[in-house]
């Protein structure tokens, strides 16, 4: 092997370093600082949510954290809907637009923060995000999430909403629990907030 392969070689593999330190640390970035880590769902949890969801043909279906994309290609693969996903983290985002083209998974996936694209057509919504980050987007959810659409919430609770239905974890196959919100524009939003149990009596 020549001396200028060789210091070729090394510039290539010292690249290939930098590029994966710059990757882990603006994945870090974004996972402190947006709606956390990436952690895959498992695929028979992924199935369950969906299928709690009750899709209908046609639906608009948005994952706010959308990951690989494996919840808007089940989303469209089984259920016909239209299913449109958010993901932040470019590293990511790459990773499922991979899977798109190479695989052929389906769904559209838009590398962007969700919360500078309005809610207010969609159906269901999707969400894997640790709880303090939910609460911090309720506001949005009270906001803009339309009459009669469906919010399904994996494995956390949202802010100080109160689930219409709670599917418990399932120890056996390991899917944790599932929250289900129906939105109801008909009655003030607080109908869907916890009540506070105690009250004056002064």
């Amino acid at each position: 092997m020549t001396l200028i392969l060789k210091e070729t070689l090394a510039i290539l593999l010292l690249l290939m370093i930098i590029f994966v330190i710059i990757g882990l640390t603006v994945s870090f970035l974004i996972a402190f600082f947006g709606g956390g880590p990436f952690v895959p769902t498992k695929m028979k949890a992924v199935k369950k949510v969906l299928k709690a969801a009750n899709i209908k043909k046609g639906d608009k279906v948005v994952d706010i954290g959308a990951g690989d994309g494996r919840f808007l290609h089940l989303a469209e693969k089984m259920y016909g809907a239209k299913a449109t996903g958010y993901e932040i983290d470019p590293f990511v985002y790459m990773l499922a637009r991979f899977k798109q083209i190479f695989l052929g998974w389906k769904g559209k996936i838009i590398r962007s923060d969700f919360r500078n694209h309005s809610l207010k057509n969609t159906d269901i919504l999707i969400c894997y995000m640790l709880p303090s980050t939910l609460k911090k987007f309720q506001k949005k959810f009270d906001t803009e999430l339309p009459h009669g659409s469906k919010v399904v919430s994996y494995c956390f609770h949202i802010g100080s909403w109160k689930p219409t239905k709670t599917i418990p974890t399932n120890k056996r196959t390991g899917i944790k629990r599932i929250f289900i919100y129906d939105i109801k524009r008909d009655k003030s939003a607080k109908t869907r907030t916890k009540k506070n149990t105690k009250s004056k009596t002064k």
